[in-house]
């Protein structure tokens, strides 16, 4: 995942009891996640719970999510489209770490390598801790 900015900008001096942001800036992280759902329409439209692992250089976390992807054609090779909602919570430099909402939108593409085996790389924007990320995925589906 790599950092872009923080979406919540201060326009004021911060009190002595401010600690930083949430992530610090050029902060890049991985995300590793498991979802487990059903595939409806011919495997063409998947939802699903999911938990996760972050790391933000150093900085552990843990996502649960509800995941919901659409693949709009039955071919080998076709575009995807995936939204995540759920919450995220981070051991950073707050007492007891701190939780948010999280929200990610990307779009990919999906190689169908056996009827029951796929394999995609997907991109787009994920919001979380106040912060601006792009992900680079890449997972199967089986």
């Amino acid at each position: 995942m790599n950092f872009r900015y923080n979406t919540v900008q201060y326009d004021m001096d911060p009190n002595s009891d401010w600690k930083g942001d949430y992530l610090n800036k050029e902060q890049n992280g991985i995300d590793l996640n498991m979802v487990n759902g059903i595939s409806l329409f011919e495997k063409r439209f998947f939802a699903g719970v999911g938990i996760g692992y972050q790391n933000f250089e150093g900085i552990n976390g843990i996502t649960v999510f509800g995941d919901i992807e659409y693949l709009p054609f039955r071919s080998r090779f076709t575009p995807l489209f995936n939204v995540k909602v759920g919450y995220d919570h981070i051991w950073n430099q707050y007492e007891g770490g701190t939780g948010t909402a999280l929200g990610e939108f990307v779009a990919g593409i999906n190689y169908r390598m056996t009827e029951k085996l796929d394999i995609f790389l997907k991109s787009g924007m994920l919001f979380t801790q106040q912060s601006f990320l792009i992900p680079i995925k890449i997972g199967l589906r089986f």
